[in-house]
């Protein structure tokens, strides 16, 4: 049988990085193929070959049985390839409709107007087929990062694709919103559609995928059926090393004084009469479904969103925050579920991002930096988080995606800020950087840091955290512990309406 695509011997190269070595792969019709690797492993960078956006330095692209050579996106699109990206490639002043179909917008007689109805119309029909409430006259920058990843997937879906290549398409999604991807998949198989799905997570490649292809250090490993393989074999193959067992829930003996109090929060209809406390030491879970108004309230909290009302106290002391700027001079962080767009300037490098938020400490008579300093602060911390760069004065814009998460963790350690609230700290991020990271937390609170964890995992705020708070519809609806903590009492509480005691 021809296959959809075949890559073979596939070579490509950046400065100071080999990032694909000898790669073949190869898709079959309606197939779902996992591609599966640690980041930097060379996974996005083999499809963003096929999907045009960049050009193999070697080896051979086969589309249907005949040879081609990718040279854009458009070309791509043209035989059929669409790709969804991890990282959004969305304009965020246009609406939803719009990052769908431009380029391609209908228009009215003559062709000199926009046909907004028709636009607005073809957009609602996407949606309408994936299942999911987006209007498609909203602003995509006004949308959660979630719902942008859905537009992403409907503009894919649009140009009525035969190779479909996503990208850690559920990185954002809920439960509901992964089934309904799902079924869309199963759809587009019995259409004989192939799926390229990239993923980090186990379990939905023993849902969805056929066969799994693992990568590692740029180089293919082993091409695999995936219901008849272990889930240890896979990812023994991926890290290439054991992984630590980092167990499941912190230790709560080395809990000190409270760091945080907040009181009384509210911001509009995203956060309602929230409080809670933390303590040195702890890690409090905050989980719930999207919307439930997790980030909302980390943002009222550091100062990136006004609040209406509500008390912020810090080690004791009422604190006044209306910037991001107070909060760290409070001692507090925050890691944004969105790194690209708040946690990082990607085309400074690695050294620049890790130590940005701690520049003045690092002055020599507050006018000249100690650059022997900043390379020690950067060094230690690219070693201690195993981030994948060739140097500390790479631009940030060429790691990987879960290497840039990386660095962003890197820069609020380094900032030595005490109260630290991570929003989906592990998006993005593969199993061996997952565990390296979880053990990273765990140090961070046994230093008696107090650190609150975001997280659309509910598998990783119970394993992580001390307590969890369950939020819905901008309302604290009950707080587990998390040792007593099952999934089945987090979706209770995420899915009730109003605040009962757990």
């Amino acid at each position: 049988m021809t296959a959809l695509v075949e890559l073979r011997k596939v070579d490509k190269s950046f400065p100071g990085v080999r990032a694909l070595h000898q790669v073949s792969f190869d898709l079959q019709a309606g197939e779902v193929h996992a591609l599966m690797g640690e980041n930097g492993a060379g996974k996005s960078t083999l499809m963003k070959i096929l999907a045009g956006i960049y050009r193999r330095d070697a080896g051979e692209a086969f589309v249907n049985g005949e040879p081609v050579d990718v040279a854009s996106p458009r070309q791509a699109q043209a035989l059929g390839i669409g790709i969804i990206h991890q990282e959004l490639y969305l304009m965020n002043h246009l609406t939803a409709a719009q990052n769908i179909f431009i380029g391609r917008e209908p228009r009215m007689a003559l062709g000199l107007f926009l046909d907004e109805n028709k636009l607005n119309a073809a957009a609602a029909a996407l949606f309408k087929r994936m299942k999911v409430d987006i209007d498609p006259r909203a602003t995509v920058g006004d949308l959660t990062v979630a719902r942008q990843q859905l537009v992403e997937i409907a503009k894919a879906l649009s140009f009525h694709s035969k190779i479909l290549i996503m990208d850690e398409p559920t990185a954002a999604l809920n439960d509901a919103e992964v089934a309904q991807l799902f079924a869309i998949i199963a759809d587009l198989k019995s259409q004989g559609v192939g799926i390229v799905y990239i993923t980090h997570k186990m379990d939905e490649v023993k849902r969805i995928a056929d066969r799994v292809t693992i990568m590692r250090d740029g180089e293919t490993v082993a091409t695999l059926a995936a219901r008849e393989t272990p889930i240890e074999t896979i990812i023994s193959l991926m890290v290439g090393r054991e992984l630590a067992d980092v167990g499941r829930v912190a230790s709560a003996n080395a809990m000190g004084d409270e760091a945080l109090r907040v009181v009384g929060l509210n911001r509009g209809r995203a956060v309602r009469d929230v409080g809670f406390s933390l303590r040195k030491g702890e890690i409090l879970g905050f989980a719930g479904l999207m919307g439930a108004g997790r980030t909302e309230v980390a943002r009222a909290i550091f100062g990136a969103d006004r609040i209406d009302s509500g008390e912020i106290h810090v080690h004791g002391a009422r604190v006044r925050i209306d910037t991001p700027a107070d909060a760290v001079r409070q001692g507090l962080a925050y890691l944004s579920e969105d790194r690209k767009r708040f946690g990082l300037v990607t085309p400074m490098s690695v050294e620049e991002n890790v130590t940005m938020a701690s520049w003045p400490r690092h002055l020599a008579g507050g006018i000249f930096m100690r650059s022997q300093a900043l390379r020690r602060v950067t060094d230690g911390y690219v070693e201690q988080l195993r981030v994948k760069t060739p140097s500390i004065h790479q631009e940030t814009r060429l790691l990987s995606g879960g290497n840039q998460q990386k660095v962003v963790i890197a820069k609020w350690l380094a900032r030595d800020c005490d109260i630290l609230f991570f929003d989906e700290p592990t998006r993005g991020i593969d199993v061996g950087a997952k565990a390296e990271i979880y053990k990273l937390l765990r140090a961070l609170a046994d230093q008696g840091r107090a650190i609150v964890v975001i997280s659309s995992e509910l598998p990783e705020v119970m394993r992580l955290c001390h307590r969890i708070l369950v939020m819905c519809e901008g309302r604290v609806t009950g707080e587990l512990s998390g040792e007593g903590a099952t999934q089945e009492a987090i979706m209770r509480l995420a899915t009730q309406r109003e605040a009962r005691a757990a």
